[in-house]
């Protein structure tokens, strides 16, 4: 796929990472973005968070974040176009179709697109795994991958991503220790990475420790074909939004009519 959104994209071989995101649960792509696109985007999403406040959705959710210094953006795709390119990257669709290769023939659909900038002084969330708030256990398979943009560095003292290491194994609550929350590292990448998190890694925000150091985070997330993504995006997009998607996005989307028939192949004698 290319993009003229993104004429940088160089079409690199991504095979270590996916390698990596296979036998790790997560992998780190290093510069995906260029500085001044970090920093347009950066800008970008502050009038985007202005503007999801003028729309009356609130950009602190005191049942996620302890205080207001987390700030959190949703339906990123219906405030700026940016967001609907950034979303389609060659880049994060060749390491989601890669993801998704074996189960699905790399059939996809885009679930989610929200920000968190940790401001100086934010908390932590609670400790959980994008798969677990969507389906029940068993968690198994490849079902949702997050890629999480880095619009700053992303450093432990900022309030970087903390995970747990190898816990993407884990199939069942009972597999989660008691003392989980002990075993957390964070993620550290500078900015323009992109960090690849498979929807079964057990993970949480940091807190950002630091004086005067923003740190702004955008999470993509994208399902399993057959698999209800966290949004519907055929009401969580406005009109005016759908009607510029290409055939492709609005697929990838579920805005169309279509919903589960043909998602899953190889298992019967239909196709």
């Amino acid at each position: 796929m290319t993009s003229t959104a993104f004429p940088e994209a160089d079409g690199r071989d991504l095979t270590q990472y996916q390698k990596d995101l296979k036998e790790h649960g997560f992998c780190i792509v290093p510069d995906v973005l260029p500085a001044q696109k970090c920093t347009s985007a950066l800008s970008t999403l502050w009038s985007a968070a202005e503007e999801s406040r003028r729309r009356g959705n609130p950009t602190h959710l005191p049942e996620l974040d302890p205080n207001v210094f987390n700030v959190r953006v949703f339906y990123l795709m219906d405030l700026d176009p940016f967001f609907l390119d950034l979303i389609a990257h060659p880049t994060a669709i060749a390491m989601v179709q890669g993801f998704y290769q074996e189960s699905s023939g790399g059939d996809f659909l885009i679930s989610n697109f929200t920000a968190n900038i940790a401001r100086p002084g934010s908390g932590s969330m609670g400790l959980h795994s994008d798969l677990s708030l969507q389906c029940p256990e068993p968690w198994i398979g490849e079902r949702a991958l997050n890629v999480i943009w880095c619009l700053t560095n992303a450093t432990h003292a900022n309030g970087s991503t903390l995970y747990i290491p190898n816990s993407h194994l884990w199939k069942t609550p009972s597999d989660v220790p008691p003392n989980a929350e002990s075993l957390l590292i964070p993620f550290e990448a500078p900015a323009g990475s992109v960090i690849c998190m498979d929807g079964r890694l057990w993970h949480t925000s940091g807190k950002n420790v630091t004086k005067d150091e923003d740190r702004a985070l955008l999470f993509g997330a994208y399902n399993a074909p057959w698999l209800r993504g966290q949004v519907n995006w055929a009401a969580g997009l406005s009109e005016k939004s759908k009607e510029g998607l290409g055939e492709q996005l609005r697929g990838w989307l579920g805005v169309g009519v279509e919903g589960n028939m043909g998602k899953v192949k190889g298992v019967n004698r239909v196709y």
